[in-house]
């Protein structure tokens, strides 16, 4: 066997948003108001994504909502059913949907992402959240929102029951045995019989593996619970990645757990959000820049910066005043969001206003020319802040423009696939298909 290893390459997803993160984009001349449900939307940026040799696509979630709450997050799909419908005008891209721990069940969901996973032959991954929007109780007939270290325990017991559920079927127990009529081998099909803290499920699973074994696990923890989940079991981690200095530290935090955790840390990836705003030229892109920035509203930024302080009313505070004392709205909903925007809040004496816009506002780190752009990932790649990143369209056609413009000179210099090199997501994105281990105790066994 060689042990030749190829060269670390780019991953590179993309987040399929409708009308935009909600700061705004939806406002823009050539945006369409109506596209978080509209079909023919999504298709096109999918394939898009695709031509451009995208990864995975990634849409997020939520389960509750206000009348504050942004356009997108108002009126979309749910993620397991634009992804199914996504899959079959796709061939290679992986497809990755959010669905929360909190509020569902591990063997519906084990069902769900089984499903995506062979209608997409092997293209499913699974973004573990808690949710951190206390409103969603309310939804679900829970009498109050879990505390956010009973969430992580809720999460490592759903996760690990899902993929024993997962494992019901060994790879060799489907027979098909037209002769002598035996479908299964019934040896081959487990129960779980799992009794925990949060669940019990008998199990089997009502559906086999799928060509990649098992659906990728993707995560974005950054507090300390979450890092921890993070490394024990995620294959990527979403952050938010504001500077190249805190993009460093966690890189090298989460590869530092993860390795603790007895993982490979080159298996586990890091990617920052990305909202890139790409130019023909370098004045196109500035000009570009200031029509986004044009568009922000304070009112939307105000909303937008409230999410992790789990919808805290921000307008009672004084705009140009300090950055107001609004802790503990966050330490129980996005506690590691939260306490990055107070940090960088007092750190820099900055105003509620001034807090706001920044947070809404694309940085000016990945604005300009297709080399400029190109230029800033490789600095990020390069330095181990970023094994690659998510990218949000911060305007209309803004993935055309990537695509365009920055993944060639990426490609030229051979720090992005010219071609895909598997029809699954985790062998695109280097991951081995894990053994069935029901297999593995009878190989061990014997």
């Amino acid at each position: 066997m060689s042990t030749h290893q190829a060269p670390r390459q780019l991953k590179l997803g993309f987040i399929l948003h409708g009308v935009g993160p909600g700061w705004g984009d939806w406002r823009h001349p050539d945006a369409d108001p109506t596209a978080s449900t509209n079909i023919d939307f999504y298709l096109r940026q999918a394939k898009l994504a695709e031509q451009g040799k995208f990864d995975f696509l990634f849409v997020a979630d939520s389960v509750h909502i206000t009348e504050k709450s942004s356009p997108h997050y108002l009126n979309r799909f749910e993620p397991l059913t634009i992804l199914s419908a996504v899959a079959t005008h796709t061939k290679n891209i992986g497809l990755v949907g959010t669905l929360t721990v909190s509020y569902s069940e591990p063997y519906t969901v084990a069902r769900q992402f089984a499903s995506l996973d062979h209608i997409s032959r092997g293209r499913a991954g699974w973004n573990v959240v808690t949710s951190w929007l206390s409103g969603s109780a309310e939804n679900y007939g829970k009498p109050a929102h879990p505390p956010h270290e009973v969430r992580y325990r809720i999460a490592a017991e759903h996760l690990t029951t899902v993929q024993g559920l997962w494992d019901s079927w060994e790879d060799d127990a489907l027979v098909h045995n037209k002769e002598t009529g035996q479908f299964i081998d019934p040896a081959k099909l487990h129960t779980l019989n799992h009794q925990g803290e949060f669940f019990s499920v008998r199990g089997p699973l009502n559906i086999a593996r799928s060509p990649q074994g098992q659906p990728v696990i993707f995560q974005a923890g950054a507090s300390e619970d979450g890092r921890n989940f993070s490394a024990r079991y995620a294959d990527a981690f979403f952050t938010e990645g504001s500077t190249i200095e805190s993009s460093q530290a966690y890189y090298a935090d989460i590869k530092k757990r993860a390795a603790a955790f007895g993982r490979a840390p080159h298996q586990a990836s890091v990617l920052p959000a990305l909202r890139a705003i790409v130019g023909a030229t370098e004045e196109e892109a500035q000009a570009l820049h200031r029509q986004a920035e044009g568009l922000i509203r304070i009112e939307d930024a105000l909303v937008a910066l409230a999410r992790s302080f789990n919808e805290h009313d921000l307008t009672q505070y004084p705009l140009d005043g300090p950055f107001p004392d609004i802790a503990q709205y966050g330490a129980d909903s996005n506690r590691s969001s939260s306490e990055r925007i107070i940090r960088t809040a007092r750190e820099e004496n900055l105003t509620l206003r001034q807090a706001a816009l920044r947070y809404a506002s694309p940085r000016k780190e990945f604005v300009g020319t297709g080399v400029q752009v190109a230029d800033a990932i490789q600095r990020w790649f390069l330095n181990d802040a970023a094994d690659g990143f998510i990218l949000f369209e911060a305007l209309p056609y803004q993935l055309d423009a990537f695509i365009t413009h920055v993944v060639p000179v990426l490609q030229e210099r051979g720090l992005f696939r010219r071609e895909y090199e598997a029809t699954t997501l985790r062998g695109n994105l280097g991951l081995d298909v894990p053994e069935n281990r029901n297999t593995a105790a009878r190989r061990q066994a014997a």
